[in-house]
């Protein structure tokens, strides 16, 4: 006991040193005293603080830093500035430093709402001394995670679609959703579940509780489905009303696709390292049929070839697959990617499938030889979506880093360039009759531009500003 308040006195003189030498530096998060002889449990001590206050960042389509916290292996690798931690030392460890405040970027970021508490920060502590150990077994624990707000200035559009009527562009932002004017990009309104309420008991007013992250709207545009951790809802778009709630997903519902009819709509996702999830949806809701053992990790693309009879998918996995719908057989498997396939879509005569993956590569697939037709080196950093232009050969994607571009299948030359972007960019979309573009990102900006690259506004919700730029490190 003695020795802890020694520690803790240590810890707080340095602080007061740091801060007397630098008035803009972090306040460190002193840890708590631990009174336990166990040794510290990676899966019941660790992994929920990951989950709770570290995976919007870090794991699945987004890991910031290169950083994925979604598996233990992954979390060893470290990210863009090397190894998180080090075993033993936390001292040494920068995971330690950045959660604790000691030094910056402070992790979670900008964010005063939930920085980790004393004695999650001392867990941390206890557990990286002790010698950072793996889960028992290296199992995979299935957990059950409490889903609470993000973080007030995390506010990443991952998801936009356009109403076939081309009248309204959606867009989610943070766990909202925002209905803009496509032909002049004023604000229309904010959809709001009435019903959803946080762990306790408080009203959410939002969309969803975490982060939304896909959205399609059906061809009748009667319908807007929006998809978020565990979840995906669908709204009736000219009320603002949510018509129906969808649960039973695994993980984060990342991707959404209707096929042409309107009958089905098809939804992606899965715990990533773990399974890849697919679940296809009559127009009402009701699960129609799930395609299991689909792929080894997270699909995050989704699509209906243009008759409707297959399903191409997109996975961390490194495949594009495709299957037959309904019966859900395998139908063909494309392999080249050496990284995430993060989208894919078929060409408007369903002969071509077109994939991008976080390779930074684009690869054109001819369907019915089920070979590469060609490689497209389309950006410098992952290549997040791809979207087909309406009965055209080419196709738009967003990309790591900040660029939004139009290309074409049958050449692979780079067409024009939709400028503005400063930040990791996550979602496009183009209207059905290919005139609009809309794009969105890290910065929490809608763009929304003509087809031949003309901004036609920046879009934010009421009250909303972008994120400030800061020094790059």
């Amino acid at each position: 006991m003695f020795r802890s308040a020694i520690v803790c006195l240590a810890f707080a003189v340095g602080i007061a040193a740091a801060q007397d030498k630098d008035p803009k530096a972090p306040t460190p998060i002193v840890p708590a005293t631990l009174k336990r002889t166990d040794p510290v449990s990676f899966e019941k001590d660790i992994l929920p603080i990951f989950v709770n206050k570290c995976h919007v960042c870090h794991s699945g389509n987004l890991t910031e830093g290169k950083l994925d916290l979604s598996t233990y292996a992954n979390m060893m690798k470290g990210g863009k500035r090397g190894a998180s931690l080090v075993a033993g030392k936390s001292a040494e460890s920068f995971m330690y430093k950045s959660i604790s405040h000691q030094i910056k970027p402070i992790m979670p970021p900008k964010n005063e709402d939930s920085p980790l508490t004393p004695t999650e920060v001392a867990l941390m502590k206890l557990w990286i001394d002790q010698g950072a150990k793996p889960p028992v077994n290296d199992s995979r624990v299935k957990r059950t995670v409490v889903v609470g707000l993000p973080p007030a200035l995390v506010k990443p559009v991952r998801a936009i679609a356009f109403s076939p009527d081309k009248n309204t562009v959606a867009a989610g932002r943070g766990n909202q959703i925002h209905l803009f004017d496509a032909k002049t990009g004023e604000f229309k309104k904010t959809l709001i579940d009435p019903q959803l309420k946080t762990p306790d008991g408080k009203i959410a007013s939002a969309a969803h509780l975490s982060l939304v992250e896909s959205m399609a709207f059906s061809p009748d545009g009667k319908s807007l489905v929006s998809g978020s951790f565990q979840e995906a809802t669908m709204w009736n778009p000219e009320t603002g009303a949510p018509t129906n709630r969808l649960t039973g997903f695994a993980d984060r519902v990342v991707t959404i696709a209707f096929n042409k009819a309107g009958t089905l709509f098809a939804t992606g996702g899965g715990a990533p390292t773990e399974d890849g999830e697919i679940k296809v949806f009559d127009a009402s809701g009701k699960q129609a049929f799930e395609i299991k053992n689909s792929h080894s990790d997270t699909v995050f693309g989704v699509s209906f070839s243009p008759d409707g009879k297959l399903l191409a998918c997109a996975s961390a996995d490194k495949f594009v697959k495709v299957f037959e719908v309904p019966s859900g057989k395998l139908a063909k498997a494309f392999e080249g990617h050496t990284h995430h396939v993060m989208d894919v879509d078929w060409t408007s005569d369903g002969k071509k499938l077109v994939s991008a993956g976080a390779d930074d590569l684009v690869k054109v697939w001819d369907y019915e030889k089920g070979e590469k037709l060609r490689d497209i080196k389309a950006a410098q950093k992952q290549i997040t979506r791809l979207v087909m232009l309406p009965n055209t050969s080419t196709f738009v994607t967003c990309s790591g880093d900040s660029g939004v571009k139009l290309w074409g299948a049958e050449n692979g030359s780079s067409m024009r360039d939709f400028p503005g972007g400063k930040d990791f960019m996550y979602a496009v979309a183009v209207s059905d009759d290919g005139k609009l573009i809309a794009s969105g990102g890290e910065e929490g900006i809608i763009r929304l531009y003509t087809a031949d690259g003309k901004l036609v506004k920046a879009m934010l919700p009421p009250g909303a500003e972008p994120m400030k730029d800061e020094p790059k490190k």
